[in-house]
């Protein structure tokens, strides 16, 4: 390819903001896995009752549950994510607490 020369561009510095990037300020998700025992209504109802979310949200992430194998119903501190949790636990769903 006769004599051209390219390179690449300097790379571009993140603009300072003041405020350190943390992310989600919460930091914690709760996560619903699939499993053969519970229904599409029971899993709905106790999303709702557990996060306090519509139940459109509620059939949303049901059905992330059911065609993906799990889906991410709550983003909060510790506590309130464990006590989310404990409620969705008691129907048998297997469900997990973590850090972001």
């Amino acid at each position: 390819m006769g004599g051209l020369s390219m390179s690449l561009p300097a790379a571009i510095p993140r603009p300072e903001t003041g405020a350190p990037d943390t992310g989600n300020a919460f930091g914690w998700i709760v996560t619903v896995y699939n499993n053969e025992h519970n229904t599409y209504d029971e899993v709905i109802h106790i999303l709702i009752v557990a996060t306090g979310c519509s139940p459109e949200e509620a059939e949303i992430e049901t059905w992330e549950i059911d065609h993906l194998g799990k889906s991410v119903v709550h983003h909060g501190q510790m506590d309130e994510c464990e006590g989310v949790a404990a409620v969705i636990a008691q129907i048998g769903i297997d469900v997990r607490v973590s850090q972001e």
